[in-house]
């Protein structure tokens, strides 16, 4: 059973930076699809940006791209999202996701077999 585990989250004023960080236990993420989804209150959860296993290939939500950047460190088993630039907006509950062995679309929740608790992502105005 892998079960993720997400920290980084926290309360920031707009234009500011957090990273977050997700670290699997029980399995190693060398051959996972690894993404980052959130929620707002009283909205659907969405994608957010994703990593391959194969070649790092990152994929990005339109919302995001330009401040937010995905990395794997394999070595430490750990995935990243660095978050720049926050906007109000960016307020979610941010979660880690993770796939083995699939070719199923990275943006799509239902790809995801395993998912952390969320952590908690509040930017001020």
């Amino acid at each position: 059973q892998v079960q993720l585990v997400e920290s980084g989250g926290g309360l920031v004023q707009a234009g500011g930076s957090l990273r977050l960080s997700c670290a699997p236990s029980g399995r190693t993420i060398n051959t996972a699809n690894m993404g980052w989804f959130r929620q707002a209150p009283g909205k659907e959860r969405e994608f957010v940006a994703a990593i391959g296993w194969f070649r790092g290939i990152t994929y990005y939500a339109d919302s995001v791209k330009g401040r937010f950047t995905i990395s794997r460190d394999n070595a430490k088993n750990t995935v990243y999202l660095q978050m720049n630039s926050l906007k109000p907006e960016d307020t979610a509950v941010y979660y880690c996701a993770a796939v083995y062995g699939s070719s199923r679309p990275y943006s799509a929740a239902n790809t995801y077999d395993y998912w952390g608790q969320g952590t908690q992502v509040t930017v001020s105005s």
